[in-house]
């Protein structure tokens, strides 16, 4: 693809117009518009807000590319896997998570993830089908995979869960407050501190970063994807020692570190 094709693809996949463009690079759209054409180049100048206001690296913008992939904002269709979390566990006898499963459902019913028309609850559900495919059929820990954000975005108390205490204790930690500017660090460092200190937690967040690190690409802008990934740095190596230490979730944990480490170099290479 020419450059022209490019400003206009990244344009487009963003919904926006060339007049919008126009007004965040201060420029005129019938320039926009002979930038799309490939009849001129934009300046350096331009290119790097260009870049900003599409929220990609320069590269993406100026390297001709043959071949665009096409991408998937879901792998598996969420009812799918609904109905095997269910199966399953009825055939466990797990009864937190068969009540956290229907919990969770209503809960996020409506809610869509960021950039996107995929049904929240798709997350807790590929979270709990990673955590059977690893071997992990503990029910406190299913059912704390499918509710750990039904207090932080849904409205819900603890205490209206409706599992048993250990179920509620991962999700008590896995919710934070929210935290910007110089309170970030200090939050966030108590936030993680806590989670380290409980194995079954740990490992529910572990599972939880992974799956958002394969989303953040398109959910996230530059910004929280840098910060996302200095963060999972910082923090995991924590977490994951927690894991490790606890002879049950030795497999899952080297499974995990191995998907969050590659996924992370990934994205450092692309950035």
């Amino acid at each position: 693809m020419s450059l022209g094709a490019n400003i206009r693809r990244l344009r487009e996949e963003r919904k926006l117009t060339q007049e919008k463009i126009a007004d965040e690079l201060e420029v005129s759209y019938q320039a926009v518009s002979s930038w799309e054409r490939d009849e001129y180049k934009p300046d350096l100048d331009n290119l790097l807000k260009l870049a900003e206001v599409l929220d990609v690296s320069l590269s993406a913008i100026v390297e001709e590319k043959n071949k665009v992939f096409k991408t998937k904002e879901a792998i598996y269709n969420w009812e799918h896997m609904k109905t095997y979390v269910k199966a399953t566990a009825r055939s466990l006898k797990l009864a937190d998570t068969l009540k956290a499963l229907d919990f969770a459902v209503s809960a996020h019913e409506g809610q869509k993830r960021k950039k996107s028309d995929t049904p929240y609850i798709y997350h807790p559900l590929n979270m709990a089908c990673h955590a059977l495919s690893m071997g992990i059929k503990e029910d406190d820990v299913l059912a704390g995979i499918l509710l750990h954000d039904v207090v932080e975005d849904c409205g819900k108390t603890v205490e209206e869960l409706p599992v048993g205490d250990s179920a509620k204790e991962i999700v008590r930690l896995m919710t934070h407050e929210k935290a910007n500017g110089d309170d970030r660090d200090k939050v966030m460092r108590a936030y993680y501190k806590a989670l380290a200190e409980n194995p079954k937690a740990a490992l529910v967040k572990c599972i939880d970063r992974c799956n958002n690190l394969t989303t953040m690409s398109w959910g996230l802008s530059r910004d929280r994807i840098y910060r996302m990934i200095t963060e999972t740095e910082k923090f995991f190596p924590a977490l994951f020692k927690t894991i490790k230490g606890t002879i049950e979730y030795g497999e899952a944990a080297w499974l995990l570190q191995y998907q969050m480490e590659s996924t992370l170099d990934i994205y450092k290479r692309l950035m």
